[in-house]
């Protein structure tokens, strides 16, 4: 006995678009299951994940704060995955646009007016943007495993922000801790109502991003070249459109908008260089991008759901004492439940039974005995 996935001839357009809700409230279930496993109450604890972090406005603030990086990387991974190039490497390109969009201030800390803000996040963005052209040229010249290629360099890119921090760009009057010298006040990005909270212009560039990226892939020939390379590159290649070169401008693209997150994030909610700068948004946006199914409206709102489960997690560690691996259990169930989710409404579940053994006919018997 095996299972067979076979494709429904018709899928149902109202639970295609049901389906991130219902793998939301799959998810609360499971959580649910899983705080009374932990000896906890599920109600305390899907309050405190849930409901809680929107009682108070500076909690508010700090939801953009963390949705902001999110939905800008999550919007560049569309791009890429709905032309079938699986970035799995945001979090690199993350990281190495903080370090691109910090040589200015770093190095000419005398250089302070206006425009070293909108410099620092130019460099940001074209360093995620170079950063991502390493697996998509690896790809689209040697047709090398863009997941594996953009993986490893992941590591990579925290291993040079490492060095750089305890080392090169070590601030001396942080006695021994690796980070680098705070940003200058024209370095910082702004905040956006700092009378009640320390959300920043960052989620303002987020929401900019997700609605250009949207009206280039549903107005623009280009989207209209992405999706179907995606879809099919030998209709691509019919259509004249040139596999190679979206390869490259998918990448680049969600290099940039990961490159942009970063330096966004370094010159806004952490105003400084330092070992850690990310709790793992560039994976997480992987998330993000499926539960607002690749579009990137759905991916602002989307967006928002995956911050308030980072949110959530601090205020439930507070609340109800369990650990950060909590968080982490609960953005995991949410990818398999999208997923899951998306497979049962295009595809059925078939069992399929072995074909039975058929006995040998009477002259290959006798062949059989003749031989021997």
């Amino acid at each position: 006995m095996r299972i067979e996935l076979v494709r429904r001839p018709l899928q149902s357009k109202l639970f295609s678009a049901l389906s991130p809700f219902i793998a939301f409230a799959l998810m609360v279930i499971a959580g649910a299951i899983i705080f009374a496993a932990l000896g906890k109450n599920p109600v305390d604890g899907l309050y405190a994940y849930f409901i809680d972090p929107l009682t108070e406005v500076w909690s508010l603030h700090e939801l953009a704060i963390k949705a902001a990086p999110l939905i800008l990387i999550a919007v560049g991974l569309s791009v890429c995955f709905l032309s079938s190039n699986w970035n799995i490497g945001a979090e690199g390109q993350f990281t190495m646009g903080a370090i691109a969009g910090s040589v200015i201030p770093l190095y000419f800390p005398d250089f302070q007016n206006a425009s070293v803000l909108p410099l620092m996040l130019i460099f940001g963005a074209v360093g995620g943007a170079l950063y991502a052209g390493i697996p998509a040229i690896l790809k689209a010249r040697f047709n090398t495993n863009e997941i594996l290629t953009s993986l490893m360099l992941v590591y990579v890119a925290q291993l040079i922000l490492d060095w750089l921090v305890r080392g090169p760009w070590r601030d001396p009057a942080a006695m021994s801790f690796p980070q680098a010298p705070p940003f200058h006040s024209w370095a910082i990005v702004p905040e956006l109502f700092p009378m009640s909270g320390r959300a920043n212009w960052g989620i303002v560039f987020a929401i900019v991003a997700a609605i250009g990226i949207w009206f280039m892939m549903s107005r623009t020939l280009k989207g209209f070249e992405i999706k179907v390379i995606g879809q099919s590159p030998r209709a691509g290649r019919f259509g004249g459109f040139s596999t190679t070169r979206t390869i490259i401008f998918a990448f680049l693209v969600s290099g940039a908008l990961a490159g942009l997150a970063g330096i966004t994030e370094v010159a806004g909610a952490i105003g400084r260089l330092q070992p850690s700068i990310s709790p793992g948004y560039g994976f997480a946006a992987i998330i993000v991008a499926f539960l607002g199914r690749l579009n990137p409206l759905g991916i602002i709102a989307a967006g928002f759901v995956l911050a308030l489960s980072y949110l959530g997690g601090e205020a439930a560690q507070i609340a109800i004492g369990v650990t950060d691996k909590t968080v982490r259990a609960f953005q995991g169930m949410l990818l398999f439940f999208v997923l899951a989710c998306d497979t049962l409404i295009h595809y059925r579940v078939r069992l399929v039974r072995p074909a039975p053994a058929t006995a040998p006919s009477a002259p290959a018997l006798e062949t059989a005995h003749g031989h021997g």
